[in-house]
């Protein structure tokens, strides 16, 4: 019993790595590369769909879930992105005093909190490093889609926690738009014109990383 049960965590780990590394693939693909019926690998990649790790799009194609994305954002210390970035949410924090983030979007219409700097007041927004959350109606996911107002940043309220403030502005590369940095605070800090003010710095901050990343590609 434990040597089949061993067995079945093999499988859904060898399922899990292809939807990872292929980003993209279809239920038959996936037996083929790891030697499953297609019922076994069906069977397997539902279980992974219902606790977040798979997500199969409508087109039947399984991606990579929030949960993997999560756990892969853990690990991205090193990447040149949050490399980047890192020195820029430092400034965003060390300048307002808020929290601030950097996220990118999800293959499921999500935002992906990936690297943070904490804010220094004594009220201040805790860690969403790891986190995901819709896209819609939130600063960071209009950011992501490119919605964002002349100015070059976006700010909502009480859209993913009550009485919170969020302010956010696209971070660009070459190909596009690839992430977005957010200052979150509580609203009774945060009025018109300072929220004006974070946006003036948030943008400047996003346009510095998109040009370390354009110059890098």
């Amino acid at each position: 019993m434990a040597e089949q049960s061993t067995r079945t965590v093999e499988r859904a780990l060898e399922l899990l790595a292809v939807v990872a590394e292929q980003g993209e693939v279809s239920l038959t693909e996936c037996a083929r590369r790891t030697d499953l019926a297609p019922s076994t690998a069906l069977r397997l990649l539902r279980t992974l769909e219902s606790t977040g790790f798979a997500l199969r799009g409508e087109d039947g194609a399984f991606r990579p879930g929030h949960r993997l994305i999560g756990i892969g954002a853990r690990a991205l210390s090193h990447d040149s992105l949050v490399a980047f970035a890192q020195p820029s949410l430092g400034e965003l924090a060390r300048a307002t005093g808020e929290s601030s983030y950097l996220c990118v979007g999800t293959p499921d219409q999500g935002v992906l909190y990936i690297a943070q700097a904490e804010g220094s007041h004594t009220i201040r927004h805790v860690s969403w490093v790891g986190h995901r959350f819709p896209q819609d109606g939130s600063a960071v996911g209009q950011a992501l889609r490119d919605a964002t107002p002349p100015e070059g940043f976006i700010a909502t309220v009480s859209i993913v926690e009550p009485e919170v403030m969020a302010v956010a502005a696209p971070v660009r590369a070459a190909t596009g738009i690839v992430a977005a940095l957010s200052v979150v605070g509580p609203v009774y800090r945060l009025d018109q014109p300072r929220v004006a003010e974070l946006g003036a710095l948030l943008t400047a901050e996003a346009e510095r990383v998109s040009a370390l990343l354009s110059a890098e590609s």
